[in-house]
């Protein structure tokens, strides 16, 4: 009876483990608040476009020398910005040179309808280049430089250094993806810890894999209780914005200095709203799509409109299922996690830290209609296949000399290849560029998916 007893204790405590168990790995995880500084939102927006927070670049007369004058002046700047595009800046480096380093807006700003956005994600970027060869031609014209031009090449070495340590490996096989946070975490390989000084040998190893994204809105941000695709960036979300500053940082009391000017650049984002859909809307379509999509996505996403609501929910592998490399990878490699939960950046009274996640963050919908392509690698190109995932094609071009984009149905217009083709080929059979996920479309008629795509143009 005894030996019974314990047998049956036994099942029964196995059996609680593993629905527990299940439980936990099934079910959403809210994630919680951290307390985040307060700063102008015009003081912010002028160091973003104008600011020294890379204090090494590209003298500006060679600069200018490889690059065509750009009359666009988006940004309406004057002085030595005014020709320069807005995803570069010019600023003096410490030893008073003036060169030219690129700026937020590589990667947080897209010319979109003849328009710049400020905030929206480029989706036009192109790592396809190896631009090794750029920053050894650039040493070895700098370093033949003599007299008073020795100092060209001084302001210019913490970024040329950095370009020769990551561009061999700072490469993908597609257009449009980013690769900013692999980026980042071949950077740390190359920092200390505690000190941020470079070396030229990397301190730890990482793979080699690229693992893509697609660049998050930045208006989105205000309603986050943590950053990046899998939610892991908490704490002080201005430490993970200054970012950039790891390509020519010279040590911890330079990063301190960009430091104190990024509560005012956070303040700057959250004051961005998204831009509204420029074109007719049906709004008895939208009213039956605004009911469905309360019925299937409020739950994860949140709620718009008179009752704004958003649940800050991060979702497991096993119930988004799409592609799982990106989690593991770049800025969650175990060797960067440990980096940065030990370094300069979570330290002081207001650390940041990583906490790791198997599975992404919900995102809100702000603004959607502007933001393909979709899914957290940026491969599926419209949402009509993001709520049809049987539609959604296994090679896809878009075309980025001549941008066109489907107002009907948001998204970029694209042809469906039988193969992989060039570089402007989507290949969502690589690691890390699958499709797959996020099937809850999939159980709607045609007609409903419709009407919340409509709905969706509204947010």
């Amino acid at each position: 009876m005894k030996k019974l007893l314990i047998v049956s204790l036994l099942v029964a405590s196995g059996f609680a483990f593993v629905t527990i168990s299940k439980h936990l790995k099934e079910s959403p995880e809210f994630i919680q608040p951290s307390k985040q500084r307060s700063g102008n939102a015009a003081t912010g927006y002028k160091y973003l476009t104008t600011g020294d927070y890379l204090k090494s670049g590209i003298p500006f007369n060679l600069f200018l020398m490889g690059t065509a004058k750009d009359t666009s002046n988006f940004l309406q700047r004057d002085g030595n910005n005014k020709n320069l595009a807005y995803n570069f800046t010019a600023v003096k480096a410490p030893n008073g040179e003036l060169v030219v380093a690129p700026n937020c807006l590589q990667c947080h700003a897209q010319v979109f309808d003849g328009k710049l956005i400020v905030g929206l994600g480029n989706s036009l970027s192109d790592f396809t280049i190896n631009r090794q060869g750029t920053a050894l031609f650039a040493e070895k014209f700098l370093k033949n430089l003599q007299g008073t031009n020795v100092k060209k090449y001084e302001a210019a070495k913490s970024f040329i250094d950095a370009l020769k340590a990551v561009s061999p490996q700072l490469v993908t096989s597609t257009k449009g993806v980013n690769l900013a946070d692999a980026l980042a975490a071949l950077l740390v390989s190359h920092r200390d810890a505690k000190t941020l000084q470079w070396s030229d040998k990397s301190l730890f190893t990482l793979p080699t894999e690229m693992i893509p994204t697609d660049v998050p809105a930045w208006w989105l941000l205000k309603k986050k209780n943590a950053m990046f695709y899998n939610g892991f960036g908490r704490g002080d979300f201005g430490k993970f914005l200054m970012g950039s500053n790891l390509l020519t940082v010279s040590d911890t009391t330079e990063a301190t200095e960009v430091d104190s000017h990024f509560n005012d650049v956070l303040a700057y984002i959250n004051s961005i709203q998204p831009p509204k859909f420029p074109g007719p809307i049906n709004t008895a379509m939208a009213s039956e799509g605004k009911a469905v999509f309360s019925a299937t996505c409020k739950k994860c996403h949140g709620s718009y409109g008179d009752s704004v609501s958003y649940p800050n929910l991060l979702i497991p592998e096993e119930i988004i299922k799409t592609d799982s490399a990106l989690y593991t990878a770049n800025y969650s490699n175990p060797q960067m996690v440990n980096w940065f939960n030990n370094s300069w950046f979570s330290t002081g009274d207001h650390p940041a830290k990583l906490v790791p996640y198997r599975g992404y963050i919900a995102p809100p919908l702000d603004g959607i209609w502007i933001t393909a392509p979709y899914l957290h690698n940026g491969s599926v190109p419209d949402l009509e296949t993001l709520l049809n995932s049987k539609k959604r094609p296994k090679y896809w071009k878009r075309d980025f000399t001549r941008i066109v984009y489907n107002y009907d149905i948001p998204g970029y217009k694209y042809e469906t290849k039988n193969e992989p083709g060039n570089n402007e080929v989507y290949n969502t059979t690589q690691k890390g560029f699958s499709n797959e996920g996020h099937y809850f479309g999939d159980k709607l008629s045609d007609a409903e998916r419709r009407n919340v795509i409509e709905y969706l143009k509204t947010l």
